[in-house]
This record gives structure tokens, sequence and C-alpha cells, in this order.
């Protein structure tokens, strides 16, 4: 495993790595924690050192005060994450994870100079799109209800009070966070993109994923697989594969110096699954 300051709450690392394996960062959705990502980093271990980052406010973070707010959030995960960064590193995140990621990567490239090898994002629209939501501002059966029509929480967890009414205030934070969210002004980063989705997901269009393109000066791709807002618990292997083989060849480019090059945009891929 990943070496682990004793100090360190954000990150999570589950299975072992070998020397020099490729960094994969994986972000949560909204009520979501890092142990959402132990089937991932379990299928690419070892050749990919999978961190998870597991947000305040929920699991072993249950005391820690929730963040409301996604640049505050990024910030954090940004500064937290620093320490831990390779090479030849990219990012994986789901739903308000997706807006994560791409945002400690416009943090990580404009502050600090690092460009990751590559950014996915999956079940999330473009920030450059905009819908208004107000899923915070429901009473708790509200937001439930929007939980199960996504389809991305445990039924043992919606079915039992006790533990619906811990996660709960964790689970508002999140939505608050997400459905104030604004990019800023310079949301464009040069890391390449891959945007997966769902082709019913209620709550991303594949136009409105299509749109991601506007947020990189890279290459960019999309990948449309059969589901809804949580398409990727059924297909996960698909998934995988596609990851794995991404890094690998972003790797290669990396230990070519390809990745200190400006990218030049492609043209959008797309393909359904």
């Amino acid at each position: 495993m990943s070496e682990t300051p004793e100090d360190d709450t954000w990150v999570r690392s589950f299975h072992n790595a070998e020397p020099g394996a490729a960094q994969l960062i994986c972000l949560p959705h909204a009520g979501g924690s890092a142990s959402f990502y132990f089937p991932m980093s379990r299928a690419l271990s070892p050749r990919v050192d999978v961190l998870a980052v597991q947000y305040p406010g929920r699991q072993d973070r249950r005391t820690d005060p929730r963040i409301e707010d996604i640049g505050q959030l990024a910030d954090q995960i940004t500064a937290a994450l620093r320490p831990r960064l390779r090479s030849s590193m990219a990012l994986f995140g789901h739903s308000m994870g997706a807006i994560l990621a791409f945002e400690v990567t416009c943090r990580l490239e404009q502050q600090h100079g690092i460009i990751p090898t590559h950014v996915f994002v999956s079940g999330r629209r473009a920030p450059s799109t905009h819908r208004h939501e107000t899923v915070h501002l429901r009473d708790d059966d509200g937001i439930v209800a929007e939980m199960r029509e996504l389809s991305g929480t445990d039924a043992r967890i919606l079915a039992d009070e006790e533990l619906l009414r811990m996660a709960m205030p964790a689970i508002r934070s999140d939505y608050t966070a997400v459905e104030r969210y604004q990019p800023g002004a310079a949301a464009v980063i040069s890391a390449p993109i891959t945007a997966l989705t769902g082709d019913a997901d209620p709550r991303s269009t594949l136009d409105e994923v299509a749109a991601w393109r506007r947020h990189t000066t890279g290459e960019f791709a999309t990948r449309t697989f059969a589901g809804g807002h949580f398409f990727l618990a059924n297909h996960q292997e698909a998934i995988n594969g596609l990851v794995a083989d991404r890094l690998a060849n972003d790797s290669r480019s990396v230990g070519q110096g390809a990745n200190k090059q400006a990218r030049t945009p492609v043209q959008l891929v797309t393909g359904p699954e």
C-alpha cells in the first residue's frame, strides 16, 4: 500500500501497488465514501496505485466538519494530495466527484504546474452546462427519494432509519456543495479528458456530457454505456479495462517526455458499450 502519514485523513489506499505503478486518484459521488472505489482498486492493482479520497463528515470522518463548497473541498483535497503525487498520475471522479476531479486538476495545473496524464469524468454534465437544482433544500424524505431514483446508495442504508439518519447530514452537505457550484473563469485544463456516461442518466444528457470538450485543450473522448446515473455498477469490468489501457498508454507517453509538450485537441470520439 501507499505510505500514509498518521495525520492524513483525506486519502485511502486499499491494495498494494508495484514499484513505478501509474497512480489513479478517485473521488466519490455526493453522499459517497472512499470505499466506493474498493472494487476498482482491487481490479487494477498492482499495476495501478489507486488512492481514494475520503470527504469529511462520513464513516471514519463522521465527526469532522462538513464542507459545503466545491472550491473549499478542492483546495483541501489538492493540499492533501500534493505530497503523494507521482509523475504518472490521473484522476477519476463520478458525479460530484467528476466536478472535484476537474477542480483539483485546475488547481494542480494553474497553481503548481502539475499536469495529470488523464482526467476521467463519470456521470456528470460539463461545468459549462447548468441546471437549477434544489435537492439540498428538500426535507430528508425528498433527498431519500432522489437517492432511490439514482440507485447509487446501498438499499440496506436506505432501509435502515438509524444509518440513514447518521448519513443524512453529509449527504445534504454534498448536495449543497455541488448544486451551488459555479465554475471559475479559467475552467479549462491541459490534461486530456474522457467523459463516461449512461445513456439513460436523468441528470446528464449526451449533449451536456459532450460539452466537457470545451474544458480541455488536450485530447477529449466520450464513452456511452447502457444505464442510468450509476451505470458504472453494471459495467465495472469494461470501465476498469478502459482506465487501465488509457493509463498504460499515458505512462508510456510520460516516459517519452510527451507530457511536457502542448497537447492538441482531437476529434470527439463516441462509442456505446
